[in-house]
């Protein structure tokens, strides 16, 4: 019996979902290398029916900001793996459909090309199409990078990409240096060694959103497997590599993250660093060297390595991952430690607290005490008005602790919710920038906006658009000004140091500072539920749960009712600068105790996302501990329900 028949057969019998059997015949019945076909026979005559499933059931989704997914099976065959030793990468990444490969990476650049050659035609412009592609450490990242951009070059346009790898932010911002119409960088952030991703990002140095978005998904997803072959042969012509003066302009932009530079030169800040065997390396330690900080790197996470091998995930969000950067700051006394992920466009961190202990920060706490911090700066040093100001903002996601628009509130600045994702904290960015060069050129003046010294900028966006303050969300991300368009791991790194010089100079202590906000604002607390589900049955738990959320809201957690639902994806809900959110499965649940929780599926990872918000006043006297501990426990509580409840859904 052949391949093909014993596919077939194993569709017959409930093996192979149909999906899977009809991608399988157009894999092999199309003119594809050698290998694919020998892959796909081994795992057939082994009978792994779901590693089958898992990598033909569909087609890699190309979602509104790229793609990312395995490029290692579970099983690795053995002409994948090839001649490579086992801790090595393998020679190919798997075969499939629905992981990142040769293919599927080619595919995507395709339908990227295609879409920025028919934006630049629709506006007029003759220009060559042209990309910057960055890559981090992951297994075939630099292969992947030298792949799309030899078929970009192939397909007509112009290609940069660097000398090794490089951070998420810096490739957000030598979009916008050299002027290039479109911008990719080859990583699965934060996630297994076995994942790699293609992020994508437009002419303004930002992730892609509406209505690009759509129309590259689109694109992306009409490219038949027989137009691929004539890309997979990687060929440097003409590809422009780019090095140190590339750095120099991201490291002299990233330094404007600082506000007050004394407090460097002062306070004698020493700081642990780890890039987590990823990126960070290259530009957080600089940035925080030059600015004055005495930095001890962990010597055993600062060489670039695939497996990541010294964590369990190389995500700066678990404490596991920063364990051997606090046990440095023990032995070397340190005051914080940082930590960055692969791509380094987070941070977490660790701070010395009064007890002589390291105690980890959650990304909510950093994201507030650098939002109460700056714009205090920015008011002390006669940027922003003392009183406050409506054309002062802080931006956030409606996942990001209420604490920020508290503090927001107080400093009488107007704050932004904007959906999950930094792209649309950008694309705010980009509406206050276009607003200032539209009423520039009214008065006859054409600005160089990102040549216009930033003090000077910001005077002109509060004049006539928006200033962007600050901006955050709480899965580690930051973004001190609009130089970059993500967030970013290295700025963050600067930012937090300035403020632990601060704070150090103040003789108080961080979790001093953060206390003060919660006897200011009241204790606000954060929780989150991720259920995680893989591969093909593990789809269909997350789509159940998020379409009987909207067929049937939830109407009481653990006996605490429900006051308030909004569904994203239905309700018009507009920001508070007045315009519409775009539709997207994403659920606020207001509760009748003050707490709340948001509900959505992930982006990036096969998992469903609950976010709860717990909050209680604290009077003036009372013992905050007593009252962390009381919130702690009815937060932990209403956890559980949220789950309970979730968990019967996803069965149906």
């Amino acid at each position: 019996m052949s391949t093909l028949e014993q596919i077939k057969a194993a569709g017959a019998a409930g093996h192979l979902l149909e999906s899977t059997v009809s991608n399988l015949t157009t894999w092999l019945e199309a003119d594809m290398p050698d290998w694919v076909g020998q892959s796909v026979d081994e795992l057939v005559q082994t009978q792994a029916w779901e590693e089958l499933n898992d990598r033909f059931y569909r087609y890699l989704a190309f979602g509104t900001g790229g793609m990312r997914g395995r490029t290692i099976g579970r099983i690795v065959t053995k002409v994948e793996r090839g001649t490579a030793a086992a801790d090595a990468s393998p020679e190919h990444a798997a075969a499939g459909c629905n992981v990142l490969n040769d293919f599927t990476l080619v595919r995507a650049t395709i339908g990227l090309f295609r879409y920025i050659s028919g934006y630049l035609k629709a506006q007029d412009r003759s220009d060559v199409p042209t990309i910057v592609i960055a890559h981090d450490v992951r297994h075939f990242s630099r292969h992947f990078c030298e792949l799309a951009a030899s078929t970009w070059i192939k397909l007509g346009g112009s290609a940069f990409i660097f000398d090794g790898p490089r951070s998420t932010p810096q490739l957000s911002f030598s979009v916008r240096w050299l002027k290039a119409h479109t911008g990719v960088v080859i990583t699965a952030s934060h996630n297994p060694p076995h994942d790699n991703g293609f992020k994508a990002y437009f002419e303004d140095g930002a992730q892609v959103v509406p209505p690009h978005d759509k129309g590259i998904v689109d694109l992306v997803g009409a490219i038949p497997l027989n137009e691929l072959q004539a890309y997979l042969d990687v060929s440097p012509d003409r590809v422009v590599t780019l090095s140190r003066p590339a750095d120099d302009a991201y490291l002299a932009a990233a330094a404007e993250a600082a506000i007050d530079e004394s407090v460097f030169e002062k306070a004698n800040l020493k700081v642990g660093f780890t890039p987590i065997h990823g990126v960070g390396s290259v530009a957080s330690v600089p940035l925080l060297a030059h600015a004055g900080c005495h930095v001890s790197e962990v010597p055993e996470q600062c060489e670039f390595d695939a497996r990541f091998p010294t964590v369990k995930s190389p995500n700066p969000e678990n404490a596991e991952a920063l364990a051997l950067a606090i046990k440095l700051a023990d032995e070397k006394g340190l005051d914080v430690i940082m930590g960055t992920d692969p791509d380094c466009d987070r941070m977490g961190c660790a701070v010395r607290g009064a007890d002589g202990e390291m105690h980890i920060l959650t990304g909510n706490q950093i994201g507030s005490l650098l939002a109460d911090y700056r714009i205090g700066k920015y008011k002390e040093l006669g940027w922003i008005p003392a009183e406050g100001s409506d054309s002062v903002v802080l931006i956030k996601t409606f996942v990001t602790t209420p604490l920020q628009d508290a503090i927001g509130r107080a400093y009488g600045v107007k704050v932004i919710n904007t959906l999950t994702g930094f792209k649309w904290i950008a694309a705010k960015m980009r509406g206050y920038e276009e607003k200032l060069q539209a009423a520039m050129l009214s008065e006859g003046i054409g600005l160089d906006y990102d040549g216009t010294p930033f003090e000077s900028r910001a005077k002109l966006l509060q004049k006539h658009s928006s200033f962007y303050a600050f901006g955050s969300e709480e899965s580690y991300g930051y973004l001190p000004n609009d130089y970059v368009r993500d967030k970013d791991g290295n700025a963050a790194c600067l930012m937090f140091a300035e403020f632990c010089a601060a704070v150090k100079l103040s003789g108080e202590t961080v979790l001093d500072r953060l206390n003060a906000l919660y006897r200011q604002h009241g204790y606000f607390t954060e929780g989150t539920v991720n259920l995680y589900y893989e591969g093909a049955t593990g789809a269909d738990k997350i789509a159940r749960i998020l379409s009987t959320y909207r067929n049937d809201p939830p109407k009481e957690f653990g006996g605490v009712s429900v006051s308030e639902f909004l569904d994203f994806g239905v309700q018009d809900i507009r920001d508070a600068d007045n315009e519409l959110i775009p539709k997207q499965d994403l659920y606020v649940v207001s509760l009748a105790n003050g707490y709340s929780f948001a509900a959505r599926g992930s982006g990036t990872e096969p998992k469903m996302k609950f976010y709860v918000f717990a909050n209680a006043p604290v009077p003036e006297g009372a013992d905050l501990g007593s009252v962390k501990e009381s919130v702690a426990g009815e937060l932990e509580r209403i956890k559980a329900a949220i789950e309970a409840d979730a968990k019967i859904r996803a069965e149906g």
